[in-house]
Formats: structure tokens, C-alpha cells, sequence
């Protein structure tokens, strides 16, 4: 552990080594995460609700999501690369460290632009809930959790990588969860629905996360740590189980 923190506070160093680039990357995704609020705000301006869902509501989800994704997609970034990194033969520099691979490899990169998510996410819960106790412990309870979750998807399509020898199916469920995830999940039907708490688990993230904080249910919470706990345990063992499999590729990179 003292070696993964010590590689993610240089991470963080040279994330802030510039920080003129830092706040413009900042700035252009909170810009970029508005523009989304705004759409949100003028559909229920019209609509009124969806499928119970209010403006609200929809604004607590976007809050979980950025906030969720802020943390992984910012300081856990190198998630993103590790099935480009084993398809390219590039984990050689990580194993050859004598700390945990695994842990090297998630804490190694930090995305600046990412971090303006986490900004925005936080403080979109603040205009939200108005830091009311209850929900403020929940949200940060339920963004802990959907953080994991995301985090551990992520991993386990860039692991399944080690066994197809490909990386495309990882970049697809990277841009699946997130698409999915920025939607209320009971909009959808069906057997799309059921997909999107099992295949690509986008109401996990979101959807469950915002019922837990709007209307908080013991064995619906439970339900929530469960998965997140199950899919963490899934996402690390393939990780483990693919690394017997992987053949060097001879190349010295950054991972």
C-alpha cells in the first residue's frame, strides 16, 4: 500500500505540475457537464416528469455520476489503458516492480480534465441537497460504492483483454456504462432494462444510488454493497487469473 501512494502522489504531482493546464481542463468539463444539466433542466421544463422521475431527481443522478466518475475516470485514469496495455504486450515495466501490479497500474495516471467531474458532481449535490445530513452521508456512501463499481467494470473489461487478445469489447462497455449511466434506467423496458443491471451494471451506478439518497431502503442498500462487492471480487480475479496467461511483449513502457 505504501508503494501504490507513493506512486499516486507523483501522479498527482505532475497532474498539478501545470496548473494553468489544469484549471482550463477543469473549466471546459464543468462547461461541458452544464450544457448537460441545461439539457436535463429544459426536457422536464416541458415534460414535467418521466416514469416518476423530476428534474430533481435527475440532477441527484447526474451529481452521483460525475461525482463517481470524477473519482475513477480522474484519479484511477490508467484504468482506461490496461487492456491496450496487455493487448500491446505492455505490462513488462508494472511487473518488474517489486509492489502489486494491479495497484501500480490504477493509481499510476491522473486526468485533469476528469477532476473538473468531481468538481462539478460536488458541487451539484450541494445545490441539490443543500447539505442536509441524511442525504449528504448517503451520497457519500452511495459514491463510494458506485465509484467501486465503475471502477471494477471498467478492470474487467480491460482484463478480459489477457483472453481475446483484444481490447475493443473494453472501450465499448467504457463508452456503454457511461452513456447509460447519465440516463434514469426506468426509462427503458424490457430486456434492455435487465442489461443494464447485469451486463453493463449502469443502474448500479446511478439509478440505485438515487433511490438509496432520495428514499432510503435497508435491503435495497445492502443489495447495492453486495454487487459492488461481488463485481470488485470478479473484476480482481480475472485481473489475476489473465496475468498467468499474458505473454510479454518485450516492450518497456510507461504503465
Amino acid at each position: 500500500m505504501r508503494a501504490a501512494w507513493i506512486t499516486f502522489r507523483f501522479a498527482m504531482q505532475e497532474a498539478l505540475s501545470n496548473r494553468l493546464a489544469l484549471w482550463i481542463q477543469m473549466i471546459v468539463m464543468i462547461v461541458n457537464d452544464l450544457v448537460w444539466v441545461l439539457f436535463w433542466v429544459i426536457f422536464f421544463e416541458k415534460v414535467g416528469s418521466l416514469r416518476g422521475w423530476d428534474v430533481d431527481l435527475v440532477l441527484l443522478l447526474l451529481a452521483v455520476m460525475t461525482t463517481s466518475g470524477g473519482i475513477v475516470l480522474g484519479l484511477f485514469h490508467n484504468v482506461r489503458n490496461i487492456g491496450s496495455l496487455v493487448a500491446d504486450g505492455g505490462l513488462d515495466a508494472a511487473l518488474a516492480l517489486p509492489t502489486n501490479p494491479l495497484s501500480h497500474l490504477l493509481v499510476r495516471s491522473v486526468a485533469p480534465i476528469n477532476l473538473g467531474d468531481l468538481v462539478f458532481g460536488i458541487g451539484l449535490f450541494v445545490y441539490v441537497s443543500r447539505l442536509e445530513p441524511l442525504p449528504t452521508l448517503l451520497f457519500a456512501i452511495c459514491v463510494v460504492c458506485s465509484s467501486i463499481l465503475l471502477l471494477s467494470f471498467l478492470l474487467l473489461m480491460g482484463s478480459m483483454t489477457f483472453f481475446v487478445g483484444r481490447n475493443e469489447g473494453g472501450e465499448l462497455g467504457f463508452h456503454a456504462v457511461l452513456l447509460f449511466s447519465s440516463y434514469p434506467v426506468d426509462i427503458f423496458t424490457g430486456v434492455f432494462k435487465v442489461l443494464l443491471f447485469t451486463v453493463v451494471p449502469a443502474g448500479f451506478i446511478t439509478t440505485v444510488p438515487v433511490r438509496l439518497i432520495d428514499d432510503f431502503n435497508p435491503l435495497l442498500g445492502l443489495g447495492f454493497v453486495a454487487v459492488t462487492a461481488a463485481f470488485a471480487f470478479v473484476a480482481i480475479a480475472t485481473f489475476h487469473l489473465g496475468l498467468r496467461r499474458y505473454t510479454s511483449g518485450a516492450t518497456w513502457v510507461r504503465a
